[in-house]
């Protein structure tokens, strides 16, 4: 196959299927052409005969010879090519950092237009000129130039590598193909390449898959971010506002606590002052009388005396007041502090309910729906067929079921039940109805929990759980247990669970009121919702606990 030249004017003598100018031009009878080796090697390659161009399907493959006219006109093609490369190969262009230069130039290289992988040497437009013209150097293999051509060469045989041995997934020459991989798949490089190549767009779609997954989760995680943020604003905000409200709350107290006490103490000041203002007038009194009397006891005239003595009344008390009965009591401000605390505690109570009903009403967008799973089931314990009731066995009701074939799923000693639903991620939230039970427990566990011996409960051992016991003693199932001091018992349970955070939390639904929050946990594994209605003596225990839909407020 000829090498193509760089001529406007070369299209025409183009083969369409090795683009190269013509050698030994052949034409079909729908009158298109092409070099005889290129058209004999895709005939070879096809199961029919047809017309790389029209598509014209020959029943019989023609008989191709060289067509004359057009091989004169090729031939006065590259007559004409070569003098005109001669003329311009001054024009050529110097090879710079990166081009592949050509092998044969002196002095300055000039830039490669081929190379050959017959003479392993890269030619310029002028030192590729005996591959076009001369018929020894015509059948070579030319190509793009590129670097390195001797390891395109066989080196054991010294021969182009032109298959590809999908056997031992390498590049062979032909004698390779007769000795050290005669029974191996063997194929034209071009199929090798073909093959390889679609490998390649397959392994690309896989990464340019994983990328947009990894681009998902950047936005995942991003999104995350924001939520986060959105969710940490709306925490300072409210967070700011509660406190503020609480400072002012403080404050207001605060000072009417000091008005209160300072008032009590100007009343008490007024009414010393004034007791004080009247004792010493009735002093002042009783000086003046004082005085008239001592100088009335110096007199020495025994009639004056006498007559002095009955004017001036000095017989009779003077005109004051009891003050063995007046008494000006201390300010009492016992109890004013604790007082204005109390005040200040409802105040807080009332904040603080508004803040879980909001707190409620967020968890409860976490709602799912979970049914108890008869396959962890203890025996005892009997399930709606819903999968929502579960109560202990008192033998009254068969209309359930509860012969449970064993299974290591199954609970053997403790009378608990889990929900179907694990969760490994995220956050979930679930109601119970506890309404007329005298005992219970709920709560969530790993899915490691010992399902075929004694359980304790406790988050060491992978449970994290509230219950009720002796009808009013509630408890956080901790190490050891934390009573609870509920001012009315929960008729309805709300578990919540943020598995990355680490808190599982509890609410009693109608008061709207947080019971208990286990914090700081560490969960590696799937959770599960756990139930125990707890053993029905005689019927005193004997309501069921009830998974009830979450009614969602706005």
């Amino acid at each position: 196959m000829a090498a193509v030249s760089n001529l406007p004017s070369e299209d025409q003598f183009l083969c369409s299927i090795c683009l190269d100018v013509f050698i030994d031009p052949v034409t079909t009878p729908c009158g298109h052409n092409f070099c005889k080796n290129c058209i004999t090697e895709h005939w070879n390659t096809s199961n029919r005969s047809q017309c790389p161009l029209c598509k014209e399907v020959f029943t019989t493959r023609p008989d191709m010879k060289v067509n004359t006219f057009i091989s004169e006109m090729v031939s006065q093609f590259r007559q004409s090519a070569q003098q005109k490369a001669s003329s311009s190969s001054s024009e050529q262009q110097e090879s710079k950092p990166g081009e592949v230069p050509c092998d044969v130039c002196t002095g300055t290289k000039l830039k490669a237009l081929k190379s050959c992988l017959v003479c392993l040497a890269s030619y310029c437009e002028t030192h590729l000129e005996p591959h076009l013209t001369m018929s020894g150097l015509k059948r070579h293999q030319l190509m793009d130039p590129v670097e390195n051509l001797e390891g395109r060469m066989c080196t054991k045989h010294d021969k182009p590598l032109e298959l590809f041995c999908k056997t031992d997934q390498t590049c062979v020459c032909m004698l390779c193909t007769v000795l050290d991989h005669k029974m191996h798949d063997v194929v034209p490089l071009k199929e090798g390449y073909e093959g390889k190549k679609v490998e390649l767009e397959k392994t690309e779609a896989e990464i340019q898959e994983m990328i947009q997954k990894r681009r998902l989760k950047i936005q995942e995680v991003k999104r995350i971010v924001e939520l986060s943020e959105e969710d940490a604003d709306r925490e300072i905000t409210e967070g700011v506002q509660v406190f503020t409200n609480l400072k002012e709350s403080v404050e207001r107290k605060l000072k009417e606590l000091i008005n209160t006490i300072e008032e009590k103490q100007r009343t008490t000041k007024k009414q010393a002052e004034d007791s004080i203002k009247e004792l010493e007038q009735e002093i002042s009194e009783l000086m003046k009388r004082s005085t008239e009397v001592e100088k009335l006891s110096l007199s020495e005239d025994h009639l004056h005396l006498l007559q002095s003595f009955q004017s001036l009344n000095i017989h009779l008390p003077p005109p004051t007041k009891d003050w063995t009965k007046v008494s000006v009591p201390p300010a009492s401000h016992e109890g004013t502090v604790r007082r204005a605390v109390s005040q200040l505690e409802e105040k807080i109570r009332e904040k603080m309910k508004k803040l879980v009903e909001v707190q409620m009403k967020r968890v409860q967008k976490f709602a799912v729906d979970v049914t108890l799973d008869p396959d962890t089931a203890h025996p005892e314990l009997i399930l709606s067929h819903d999968g929502k009731q579960v109560r202990h066995d008192d033998d009254d009701d068969d209309d359930v079921w509860n012969n449970f074939p064993d299974n290591p799923e199954r609970f053997s000693h403790s009378v608990l039940v889990l929900g179907k639903q694990s969760f490994s991620s995220g956050k979930f939230y679930f109601e119970v109805q506890v309404k007329e039970k005298t005992e219970w427990t709920v709560g969530v566990a790993r899915e490691s929990i010992n399902r075929k011996g004694f359980i304790t409960a406790s988050p060491q051992f992978g449970n994290w759980t509230i219950c009720l016991r002796n009808e009013n003693e509630y408890e956080a199932l901790a190490r050891p247990p934390v009573p609870l001091s509920l001012q009315s018992g929960p008729q309805k349970v709300g578990v919540f669970v943020d598995y990355e955070e680490g808190l599982v939390s509890f609410y009693d639904v109608e008061a709207a009121a947080l019971i208990y929050s286990f914090t700081g946990c560490s969960f590696k594994e799937k959770l599960f919702p756990l139930f125990s209605p707890r053993n029905n003596y005689c019927g005193t225990n004997s309501a069921p606990l009830i998974i009830s839909p979450v009614n969602q407020t706005d």
